[in-house]
């Protein structure tokens, strides 16, 4: 018979809850908010990149069925990949308080997109300097302590690149496949 660790079980069972459910019993249990944070995005980042190769990168860029637009509604077309991206953190930001996630860039078409607080610039910068490593720290907001993590978002597909390039707001034109175009900020609040 195969043994399976109490860690194990507790893991098995918060993957099977909702996502605001299981974050808040995993972490009580030991799973330290990095690995939340990692583990929270390693879905993010999967979800959107499948989202942009195999939808818009092929149903916009490569078989022009559909064209995508960040005025998607009144054009009848795919939401870009940031849009999706951000309904999917407004969606979770109704359900829950164990996490947040949003994404921002230093060099963003939209100014809302922009850092607000110290440690979103500097894992930013950290992240566009450092390729392939992740920024971690800690941070007060509002009287609540906040474990933040900051993953480099990078241009996966050229749909990405050009869109960026050639948007009449962006404030950087010359970014290119692979390139960090901006970072993923994740928060787990550390208060009981």
């Amino acid at each position: 018979m195969r043994k399976v660790s109490v860690k194990s079980k507790l893991l098995a069972a918060a993957l099977a809850l909702p996502m605001g459910v299981a974050a808040a019993p995993a972490a009580a249990e030991g799973i330290p908010p990095q690995d939340v944070a990692d583990m929270l995005h390693a879905v993010m980042n999967s979800d959107r990149t499948v989202y942009t190769r195999m939808v818009v990168g092929r149903l916009a860029n490569k078989e022009k069925v559909i064209k995508a637009s960040e005025h998607f509604q009144d054009d009848k077309a795919l939401p870009l990949p940031a849009q999706m991206f951000r309904f999917g953190a407004e969606m979770v930001a109704d359900k829950t308080e164990k996490f947040s996630y949003s994404l921002l860039s230093m060099w963003p078409i939209n100014a809302q997109n922009a850092p607000k607080t110290e440690a979103e610039k500097e894992g930013l910068e950290y992240v566009a300097e450092n390729i392939g490593e992740n920024w971690y720290g800690e941070e007060e907001l509002g009287g609540t302590t906040y474990f933040t993590a900051v993953y480099a978002d990078t241009g996966v597909a050229e749909a990405c690149v050009s869109c960026h390039n050639d948007h009449k707001d962006s404030p950087k034109t010359d970014f290119e496949l692979g390139d960090v175009m901006g970072g993923v900020v994740i928060r787990i609040p550390m208060d009981d």
